[in-house]
């Protein structure tokens, strides 16, 4: 399986006027959470709501905030927790977002492709 980058938008759910710029984030599956740089997040006014522990593929230790955003990428769209990443974090559309999406994802053709969403 091959790894791509997709440009990603978060977008304040208090105020949807607030829009970030586009970033590259990288599509990972094994990430439960989607991680954007704090100053893209704090720019547009989001702001942690708790902390959370989080175990780096190293097995490093990371304590992050965490917050709310309507997050963006190609058409889909959706609402999730979102990690605020520091320097030298990578920037991450996780698996949390990419079921909020409804998505799956295509590894050979570096894109999303919309599913049908089970219902009960």
């Amino acid at each position: 399986m091959s790894s791509f980058k997709l440009p990603v938008r978060a977008i304040n759910p208090k105020r949807e006027d607030l829009v970030s710029p586009t970033v590259e984030a990288l599509v990972d599956t094994g990430s439960e959470f989607t991680w954007l740089p704090e100053e893209l997040l704090t720019t547009i006014g989001i702001t942690p709501r708790r902390e959370k522990l989080f175990q780096a593929h190293s097995g490093q230790r990371l304590r992050r905030s965490v917050g709310y955003a309507i997050i963006a990428c190609d058409n889909f769209e959706t609402n999730d927790e979102i990690v605020f990443a520091q320097p030298g974090d990578i920037t991450l559309l996780g698996v949390r977002t990419l079921e909020g999406f409804a998505v799956l994802v295509d590894p050979i053709a570096h894109r999303l492709v919309a599913s049908t969403t089970i219902a009960a």
